[in-house]
């Protein structure tokens, strides 16, 4: 018998079968696939910023190609990203790291699945609480841990309670992942929220994943707040950041890690026998977005505040969609359940899969649908987008509702 005409998964691990496809990827994916077709889509479901490169950055790329930059690197990362990422936490984060504390890798997910393979292993449990980045979930699967969902909702600005953490711990607890601002909620837990969250941490060895990836991308008057600045929690508390978000850069892949030094070399040699170093030429770029004029990122998160503001008015004024106002991030992530259980164009809605494929086959407008996120009633809508190019897809979007 032809191997090809066997089940192929029976030669795939429990691991695999139990991850699901990244939802986002999916619907940007069909979403570029009918734009290629001649139809025109109007993308929301797209995690990265509209805006370009800076020149600044994009020229440090080219000049380390011209310079021959184009080799293996440190598996770490170069000194010099290293020390411009010590002085990034430093002046952004209020927080002090030594370069030994730090790894860079080939973008923010690298980071958090090297974490989650150094951390974890069958038996152990990681609290995420919802909605949660999609990817969360799959890469404690892939680590052999079971993630523990914790529901948050519209009413707590989807944030988790302390008391929701403490009911949610167990023996086979051993890491919380917070993320904040948040994709896809945008939301940011203030420090007083942060602290009570340590609080219930105190003494019981879990360790803290914090995914700060937005950080420089907030809107007030809540400001976000590491738990490595919490008192008795540094040695728990392993940040993972990068640069794709606030200087446009997700194509060059460059993420960074920072905790403690035992767990950073482990995470190095994961790294070692997977991909080894990050790019060598985006590290040269990172080196450049980290060290060079920053007022480019207030000049841009005031443009997504317009943005934002836009959005959440103009969505909380379409019957059956209730917004929140996002405090980071650009993602708005309204509730849709007025909408679920009713018909729209001839089909049924019963829920947030159902919107997002109705507005995107039927109405030219992607998102990306709550389930993806743990939250079935919401839609995460990026508006990482022109405001005419938002505009028009509300108005698709009221129509498709009327």
């Amino acid at each position: 018998m032809s191997i090809n005409s066997l089940p192929e998964e029976r030669y795939l691990t429990r691991r695999v079968l139990s991850m699901q496809e990244s939802q986002t990827m999916k619907i940007s994916g069909l979403a570029k696939q009918m734009k290629a077709e001649g139809k025109d889509i109007i993308s929301l479901s797209a995690g990265e910023p509209d805006f370009p490169t800076p020149d600044f950055v994009a020229e440090a790329g080219i000049d380390a190609i011209k310079a021959g930059f184009t080799r293996y690197t440190a598996n770490a990362g170069i000194p010099e990203l290293k020390k411009a990422i010590v002085e990034k936490f430093k002046r952004d984060n209020g927080l002090d790291v030594t370069p030994d504390q730090i790894i860079v890798s080939n973008g923010g997910k690298q980071t958090l699945a090297n974490t989650l393979l150094a951390l974890c292993e069958e038996g152990d449990e990681v609290i995420i609480p919802a909605p949660f980045w999609v990817s969360f979930p799959e890469m404690v699967r892939l680590s052999g841990a079971e993630p523990v969902i914790v529901p948050t909702t519209i009413d707590s600005g989807y944030k988790m309670k302390p008391e929701q953490l403490d009911a949610a711990i167990t023996e086979r607890t051993k890491v919380l992942i917070l993320n904040s601002p948040s994709n896809p909620s945008g939301a940011v837990y203030s420090e007083n929220e942060v602290r009570a969250l340590m609080a219930v941490l105190e003494g019981r060895e879990i360790f803290v994943i914090s995914d700060e990836m937005y950080d420089q991308i907030v809107y007030g008057p809540v400001t976000p707040f590491s738990p490595a600045r919490v008192s008795g929690m540094r040695d728990w508390v392993i940040i993972s950041n990068g640069v794709s978000k606030t200087y446009s850069m997700t194509g060059w892949r460059i993420g960074f890690l920072a905790g403690p030094k035992w767990l950073i070399d482990a995470c190095g040699k994961i790294q070692s026998q997977t991909t080894s170093n990050a790019n060598s030429i985006a590290q040269k770029a990172a080196v450049a977005a980290l060290t060079g004029d920053q007022r480019i990122i207030e000049e841009r998160r005031l443009e997504f505040e317009k943005r934002r503001d836009y959005m959440y008015k103009a969505l909380n004024e379409i019957p059956g969609i209730t917004a929140t106002l996002p405090d980071g991030a650009f993602y708005i992530f309204p509730s849709i359940a007025g909408l679920l259980g009713k018909s729209f164009g001839g089909k049924e809605i019963n829920s947030s899969t159902d919107v997002a494929e109705y507005l995107l086959v039927d109405h030219y407008v992607a998102t990306v649908p709550g389930e993806a996120f743990g939250a079935p009633e919401n839609l995460r809508l990026s508006y990482a987008a022109s405001i005419g190019e938002l505009e028009e897809a509300v108005g698709r979007i009221r129509k498709a509702f009327e």
